[in-house]
């Protein structure tokens, strides 16, 4: 028997940094059915219709508190087409680890089960056995599922290659067509007076005047936020027109076009707008940078790695499928 050590000891880690789900899940307490039978058989081994729905359950409650109708079943069939999908491939893992005759460390699983009651249950042994009880599992069947799993994510991690170095060019080239998730979101801190204009056909010139007249005392070395407090008819005004820090898209177009290309400190013309005047002044801005191809070089390589590693692990687990035995019910 061979043990899969070296790889578990990089597996590990990841492995326990799993959010486990609370043990009144679906994943251990299966809905009761009112009938049961075979969804797949995979070389021999049986999957039920019961881990079937076990594993979609949680995907299910949120489906049916959306959908209604031939939607909502549409829904449900692509949920559990998906579930079983996952459980083929599972257990076609499952077995390939007992074909290359691997074992696990007993140690490994121990320390996984440690962790789980000493994070979950505060260190209370009795505690979790009783949780498990109540949910008709043992002791022994958890275990069981906690291996499984640690199985899985050590033979995936196993046909990965550690040394694979990504290209030069594959850096440069993602960082050309994906430049948006290198650049920080542009902001502004912004303030704002707005004078009405539509109140009635013989006070809307005064209110233009009115206008003037706020520019002119800014423009004079007038406090932008109390003339706002005194002035503004915008829902800012108390705050002394303190939007703060907006995104673009947030304002109109006009108004966005303006203020964003707006020095720090300076404050606006009378910007006529929909029947209103506005002022606008800004007071910081944040963001709107690009990181150069030297800083964001790690993070690409991370996430190449991370997606050459993945598709690795899909031509593996299909080469597993064309060898296999997998019949659906």
């Amino acid at each position: 028997m061979r043990d899969l050590t070296r790889t578990f000891a990089v597996v590990l880690p990841a492995v326990c940094g799993l959010v486990l789900l609370p043990i009144c899940c679906a994943a251990f307490a299966q809905e009761p059915l009112v009938v049961d039978g075979i969804a797949a058989v995979v070389n021999g081994d049986v999957i039920t219709i019961s881990q079937v729905r076990s594993l979609s359950a949680p995907r299910e409650k949120q489906l049916r508190a959306q959908y209604t109708g031939q939607e909502l079943e549409k829904q449900l069939k692509a949920t559990r087409e998906l579930a079983l999908k996952d459980l083929i491939d599972r257990q076609l893992v499952l077995q390939a680890f007992k074909k290359e005759k691997y074992e696990i460390p007993d140690h490994f699983v121990d320390q996984r089960m440690h962790e789980i009651i000493r994070e979950n249950f505060g260190g209370d042994r009795n505690t979790f056995i009783k949780t498990l009880e109540a949910q008709n599992f043992t002791l022994g069947d958890f275990r069981q599922k906690e291996m499984e799993q640690m199985i899985v994510q050590a033979m995936r991690s196993h046909n990965v290659k550690k040394s694979s170095i990504i290209s030069t060019s594959k850096i440069e080239d993602y960082y050309r067509k994906h430049r948006d998730e290198f650049t920080s979101k542009e902001q502004i801190k912004l303030r704002m007076i707005m004078i009405s204009g539509q109140k009635d056909t013989a006070t809307a010139p005064a209110q233009k005047a009115l206008a003037e007249e706020v520019l002119g005392k800014l423009a004079a070395g007038a406090e932008f936020n109390q003339t706002a407090q005194v002035y503004s008819e915008d829902s800012t005004r108390d705050n002394g027109g303190d939007w703060g820090l907006i995104e673009r898209n947030t304002l109109a177009g006009p108004l966005e076009k303006i203020a964003f290309n707006m020095p720090v400190g300076r404050i606006s013309n009378i910007i006529d707008y929909a029947g209103n005047y506005y002022i606008l002044k800004v007071e910081d801005k944040q963001g709107g940078t690009t990181k150069s191809l030297a800083e964001a070089r790690p993070d690409i390589e991370k996430k190449l790695l991370q997606e050459e590693a993945q598709q690795i692990q899909e031509r593996w687990i299909a080469s597993l499928r064309e060898k296999a035995y997998i019949k659906t019910f």
